[in-house]
C-alpha cells in the first residue's frame, strides 16, 4: 500500500505548473455565408502592405479559391466583394465550406466574405448593400411530392 501513495506524489510533483507559453493572437472577422443547402465560415485577416505582394492568397478547404473553384466565373463571384471595394490586396483569408453545390458553395463564401468585410469596417456595408452581397438568397430546391416524379413534373399520362 504504501508504495502507490509514493507513486501518486511523485506524479502530483511532475504535473507542477509550467511556463506558459507566449501565443501571438493573430486578429481576424469572422461571418458566416450561406446560400442554398451551402453554408461557408469565412475568417478574414487584415495584410500589410510589405505582405501584400501575393494575390489571391485565399483559402477555401485548405485549398487556394482557384483550385477549388476551377471554372472562372466562379472565382469572380469569390473576387466580387473585394474587387467592388478596391481591396484585394489588403486581405487574405479562409473559408471552411459545407454542403450544396459547387456554385452555391461559391456564393456562400461572397456572402461570408461580406459579412466579414462589414465587422472589418461598417461604412462599407452601404456599397455592399446595393450590390446585393449581403442579401442571403432565399431560393431552394423544391421538395419532390409523391406520386410524381420531381417537384412538380407529374408521370406521362398514357389512354391505354
Amino acid at each position: 500500500m504504501p508504495e502507490k501513495s509514493s507513486k501518486i506524489k511523485k506524479i502530483k510533483k511532475e504535473a507542477a505548473p509550467q511556463k506558459e507559453k507566449k501565443v501571438k493572437k493573430i486578429q481576424y472577422y469572422e461571418a458566416v455565408g450561406r446560400r442554398k443547402r451551402a453554408v461557408a465560415r469565412v475568417r478574414l485577416y487584415t495584410v500589410s502592405p510589405s505582405e501584400s505582394m501575393e494575390t489571391g492568397n485565399f483559402l477555401v478547404n485548405d485549398k487556394n479559391y482557384k483550385g477549388y473553384f476551377p471554372m472562372p466565373i466562379l472565382q469572380q463571384v469569390v473576387e466580387s466583394p473585394f474587387i467592388r471595394l478596391k481591396s484585394q490586396n489588403r486581405f487574405s483569408g479562409t473559408a471552411k465550406v459545407k454542403g450544396g453545390g459547387i456554385s452555391g458553395q461559391a456564393e456562400a463564401v461572397r456572402h461570408g466574405i461580406s459579412r466579414a468585410l462589414i465587422i472589418f469596417d461598417p461604412n462599407f456595408r452601404k456599397r455592399l448593400k446595393k450590390l446585393g452581397f449581403l442579401r442571403r438568397d432565399p431560393r431552394e430546391k423544391e421538395r419532390r411530392k409523391f406520386g410524381l416524379k420531381k417537384a412538380r413534373r407529374a408521370p406521362q399520362w398514357s389512354k391505354r
